[in-house]
């Protein structure tokens, strides 16, 4: 019997070094902002997908402790609700 578990196949896509300290709770992220999915695997809670792993969001939402993205994928435009760990802002844009 195969385990289709939400982490399956991720030990290589999910295996960097782990960001210290709090300075991604210190960036104030506003509507349009760019972003990039950046999974930090420490932190279970918010995690999206490994399938967004990398890809590029545009910010809609900005929550307490979670944001709102719209990430193009192929023609389809879809809502990622991911906490504030799982994302960097993307310079230069």
């Amino acid at each position: 019997m195969r385990h289709a578990g939400f982490r399956r196949k991720s030990r290589s896509v999910l295996s960097h070094k782990r960001p210290s300290g709090l300075s991604f709770l210190m960036i104030n992220y506003q509507p349009e902002d760019r972003v990039i999915i950046n999974i930090n695997p420490a932190q279970v809670k918010g995690m999206p997908h490994r399938r967004f792993q990398g890809y590029v969001g545009v910010v809609k939402t900005i929550n307490r402790r979670s944001i709102e993205l719209d990430v193009q994928v192929g023609n389809k435009t879809k809502k990622l609700i991911t906490r504030f760990e799982h994302i960097k802002l993307q310079k230069g844009a």
